[in-house]
């Protein structure tokens, strides 16, 4: 089924403008994720090098989940180095495998845990994809991906309190993390919209499809045949759906939440503020976004990167309808080791 999808993607995206297409960093993950899906199939694609290189993240030092000898060297260093004390080598296994790490994310979402919408308190990940690194506490399976959204909501909640958040669009949603987190509680009473990139969009269309069932998730062709692609009648057919970027323009209605956690600053600020006056243009009320402090690296002796970073000035001026509520790294991102900020930032829609 995904051959015959990406076949059609793929000759509509030759009519498509440039703006919905992907950019400099993502011409070479498209690449290599499009060569995996051929070789070994979507059934395991939390497993797949591209995959966990380009928008499955880990909690593993960078490097070390498509490279395990790298992890099972040093575990035996350490064993070695140990002698025998048990309780030390079951501490830098923690510590290398990406446990305690998570474990620290998971003790700032039960810490800043609200009883108000969105609900979030029985979530547990699905283990659609064969997924190379995956953690449960109290009975519950977590991601890096499903905690980094998790706490992104409790932010969220933090700066709102209790508000209805019945529609959701999120641009670049990975493997659809965030669906499955507000789909899985019926509480939320939500319709969700991804809209991504091809062949990404293929493994949110697997991954949501799988947990939530074909008929309830709609797919590009889905969109692709009905008259009307407005807001309201997709969310009286389906739970969510997912679409390509140039289907955009063609979604009509309102939206309670709009979302985007670490792909904007992988794109070019033309595409970025392209996709933001969509945003404005339907009326979002609240915008979300995870982003790089000092911006994404700069693409340069042909390794992957950016032409030109995105910062926080940047999306402050292309939402000149919006009022920046909050920003935050510490507890709900993340500071990296060597000084980089993984910024939140809420804004809210201003009353005209």
């Amino acid at each position: 089924m995904w051959k015959d999808h990406i076949s059609i993607i793929s000759q509509d995206m030759k009519q498509a403008d440039d703006k919905y297409l992907p950019t400099s960093f993502w011409q070479f993950g498209a690449k290599g994720l499009e060569q995996d899906l051929h070789q070994h199939g979507i059934e395991n694609f939390r497993s797949m090098t591209s995959a966990l290189s380009y928008f499955v993240p880990t909690y593993m030092f960078h490097g070390w989940a498509t490279q395990q000898e790298k992890y099972h060297a040093m575990v035996a260093t350490c064993e070695r180095q140990l002698n025998g004390d048990a309780k030390a080598t079951l501490l830098m296994k923690d510590f290398l495998n990406g446990e305690m790490h998570a474990r620290s994310d998971y003790r700032v979402l039960k810490a800043t845990e609200t009883q108000v919408k969105p609900f979030t308190d029985t979530f547990s990940e699905s283990n659609v994809g064969n997924p190379l690194e995956q953690f449960e506490f109290d009975g519950r399976r977590f991601s890096r991906s499903s905690l980094n959204y998790l706490l992104g909501i409790n932010f969220l909640k933090q700066q709102l309190g209790s508000i209805e958040i019945n529609t959701v669009l999120e641009i670049g949603g990975g493997f659809g993390s965030l669906g499955e987190i507000l789909l899985s509680d019926k509480r939320n009473n939500c319709f969700y919209l991804d809209v991504d990139i091809a062949p990404t969009c293929l493994f949110s269309t697997y991954y949501l499809q799988s947990v939530f069932g074909k008929d309830n998730i709609a797919d590009y062709q889905d969109i692709k045949s009905l008259e009307q692609t407005s807001l309201t009648q997709l969310a009286q057919q389906y739970q969510g759906a997912v679409a390509c970027p140039w289907q955009l323009p063609n979604i009509s209605g309102e939206l309670d939440l709009f979302v985007n956690f670490i792909s904007f600053q992988e794109m070019e600020p033309d595409v970025v503020e392209n996709y933001l006056k969509h945003v404005d243009r339907l009326n979002t009320k609240y915008v979300l976004l995870r982003n790089l402090r000092e911006g994404k690296q700069l693409a340069k002796d042909g390794h992957a990167g950016v032409k030109q970073q995105i910062k926080g000035e940047d999306y402050d001026r292309f939402l000149p309808n919006y009022q920046l509520v909050a920003t935050n790294v510490h507890p709900f991102g993340f500071e990296t080791i060597d000084g980089f900020n993984s910024e939140l930032r809420l804004y809210k829609r201003q009353l005209t």
